[in-house]
């Protein structure tokens, strides 16, 4: 069903190491990887992979209660801010807030056991 190549470069194999961990990984784990992604491409200053993860981030967002719906609106705003600075290249500004967002969720998670 999946295939090993994920990327449109024939010649390049990800890590089937790799592979297994993201298969494997429970959804707040993928979260951590995303951020994870989205932080070295901005530090590589990437736009197209920062803003391709920003987008999962956004995909990924649920809007089915008051309470999530008023943090998943928060962080849309966030991401697509994030997103407008990219292509403006300030990636300090954009790893800041990644980099804060990635460390609020690793707390939250430690939080709940």
């Amino acid at each position: 069903m999946y295939s090993s190549k994920f990327n449109n470069n024939k010649n390049s194999k990800l890590n089937p190491y790799f592979v297994k961990e993201i298969l494997e990984a429970n959804p707040q784990q993928l979260l951590i990887k995303i951020y994870d992604f989205a932080i070295v491409n901005c530090q590589k200053h990437d736009l197209y992979r920062t803003n391709s993860a920003l987008q999962q981030l956004i995909n990924a967002l649920r809007y089915d209660g008051e309470d999530v719906k008023e943090i998943s609106i928060g962080l849309l705003k966030l991401y697509q801010y994030c997103q407008n600075e990219m292509r403006k290249k300030n990636y300090n500004i954009v790893l800041e807030i990644l980099t804060g967002l990635r460390n609020s969720w690793i707390e939250a998670f430690s939080k709940l056991g």
